[in-house]
């Protein structure tokens, strides 16, 4: 399957709306479930557009131009400090565990160190959520510390992980040899 990125539009607004309010899929991320109305993320969608020079919003499609399957985040970017923080959600389910993430990982790091210069990419992950680690693992990213307790969720609290990649990490490939040694 091909995958392609796109800026998200305002038309994406309504399936993003749909996903965040699925217990589901909001199962696996960082954000605690809660209805969210639509007139909510018409606001968000407008903050960004207002905002774009410090983040990053796009689509995953399957064919260019197309629906939106999942989106990937590079936002809170610091442009002095050259670091910003990637996100990833597949909000189709009948599309999830298909590579849409792992194509949207290339793309995204690719993008943050080629294009724009970064230095460092970074992210959160919940410590259960072991596929994603995993796939993070690969791609050269590592386990700089364990957030106890940062969220709360399904009446739990729960810990977060930080992961980063540094460019240097990145295009030399040492990322996957630090963690290869940590195994």
């Amino acid at each position: 399957m091909n995958y392609f990125l796109r800026e998200l539009c305002r038309d994406d607004v309504e399936e993003i709306n749909a996903w965040r309010n699925d217990r589901e899929i909001i199962s696996s991320l960082a954000a605690p479930f809660r209805f969210i109305g639509k007139n909510i993320d018409d606001a968000w969608y407008e903050s960004y557009i207002s905002n774009r020079s410090n983040n990053i919003r796009l689509a995953i499609t399957e064919d260019k131009g197309g629906k939106i399957i999942g989106a990937t985040y590079l936002t809170e970017i610091d442009w002095v400090a050259k670091s910003g923080e990637l996100s990833i959600w597949i909000g189709k389910k009948d599309k999830q565990k298909k590579g849409a993430g792992k194509f949207a990982i290339e793309a995204m790091l690719s993008h943050a160190f080629s294009d724009l210069g970064l230095n460092r990419v970074f992210l959160t992950v919940l410590d259960n959520n072991i596929v994603a680690r995993n796939l993070y693992l690969k791609f050269g990213f590592v386990e700089e510390a364990v957030l106890r307790q940062v969220v709360f969720k399904n009446g739990e609290f729960k810990d977060m992980i930080l992961m980063a990649i540094l460019a240097s990490d990145y295009f030399n490939g040492l990322a996957s040899e630090i963690n290869k040694r940590k195994a």
